[in-house]
């Protein structure tokens, strides 16, 4: 299974719109869009998982393609590299 990272969406997409952008470039096995933590508005960006062979295909033809205006950005996913840990901010000791 590969992950596919899909940005520059349009704020007012769905899962529903990004499953059958990519449904026509093979088997879509899951949609994720971002929402922010604090406000639960659209980030702009989500993931979908297809098949390594399917998932291939589907970043060449997208990448670049314009959805209701804007240019999508579609590669790969990248592992979050881990994240320092914090000793507590400023005034802990």
């Amino acid at each position: 299974m590969t992950t596919i990272y899909v940005g520059n969406l349009p704020f007012s997409v769905t899962e529903q719109d990004v499953r059958a952008l990519f449904e026509a470039h093979g088997t879509v096995e899951s949609v994720k869009l971002i929402n922010d933590r604090d406000t639960g508005r659209p980030r702009g960006f989500g993931f979908v998982e297809m098949r390594e062979g399917d998932a291939q295909g589907a970043i060449q033809a997208m990448n670049g393609r314009e959805m209701n205006g804007r240019q999508l950005r579609v590669n790969e996913a990248q592992e979050r590299p881990p994240r320092p840990r914090s000793n507590g901010g400023p005034f802990r000791r």
